[in-house]
């Protein structure tokens, strides 16, 4: 078996100085005999523990800035960690929720309570983009955005699921309240001036869809994007809620 090598003792010749130094004010009668050898240790242990000082602040500091650096570089991780967290849930567009990430939250909250849901689309967005190029149409989405930030509830999160295209979850809220929230992100979005080089105003129609605890995503937006479809058939620019067949009406 190999055997481990004793590592080197850092202080051994301040060691060595402090067993001389204990010699020599053991020994009896040592001023008297040997006054030379008394002053000689005491200098060398003087010497040795001014030394030792000096590496243990040496040391000290050291250790400081190795703690310091660690520190500075585990934030400098948890601020990566965060970063890519947030790059991987949210929309580099507008800074909601992206798909993935308002799927993940809606089945969330349908495991301990009923879920309202809203979707939204911009009523003849490819329009914006043919006529105005692409740049207009990314301002247009984001001004969406900001409409519904400033009208949805606090407990609200939004999701961009499409190009166009924003789902509003509402977690344990009724029917009465996610309809006036979509009619107010509605009437918001209806008023508000994008600037567009013509001079026209964007609309968007909504589907509203609530399911009670233990439902999922694919039924609740199922039924919103099929009311939906039944806001686009019917004019666009108006909220429809959906009527989910096998459960209650929405409450």
């Amino acid at each position: 078996m190999e055997s481990v090598a004793t590592p080197p003792d850092l202080f051994e010749s301040e060691h060595r100085a402090l067993l001389a130094g204990r010699a020599a004010y053991d020994a009896p009668c040592a001023d008297a005999q040997h006054p030379a050898g008394c002053r000689q240790a005491l200098g060398d242990l003087l010497a040795a523990y001014e030394r030792l000082l000096r590496e243990t602040r040496r040391l000290v500091r050291r250790s400081d800035r190795a703690e310091l650096e660690m520190n500075q570089l585990n934030q400098r991780l948890t601020e990566l960690a965060d970063q890519l967290h947030y790059r991987a849930t949210h929309d580099p567009l507008t800074g909601v929720l992206n798909r993935l990430a308002i799927i993940e939250q809606v089945n969330q909250r349908f495991a301990t309570q009923g879920v309202a849901l809203i979707v939204l689309d911009i009523d003849h967005f490819k329009q914006v983009n043919d006529s105005f190029g692409h740049p207009t149409g990314d301002r247009v989405i984001r001004g969406v955005v900001e409409c519904l930030q400033s009208v949805v509830p606090d407990i609200a999160q939004i999701g961009r699921v499409g190009g166009e295209e924003f789902t509003v979850l509402l977690p344990g809220h009724g029917g009465p309240t996610c309809e006036q929230v979509a009619e107010a992100a509605r009437e918001a979005i209806a008023a508000c001036d994008f600037g567009l080089p013509d001079g026209s105003r964007v609309t968007a129609s909504f589907g509203v869809s609530w399911l009670p605890v233990g439902g999922g995503f694919d039924e609740a937006y199922g039924l919103a994007d099929e009311a939906l479809y039944g806001a686009k058939r019917g004019g666009r620019n108006r909220v429809v809620c959906a009527q989910p067949a096998g459960h209650a009406s929405i409450p």
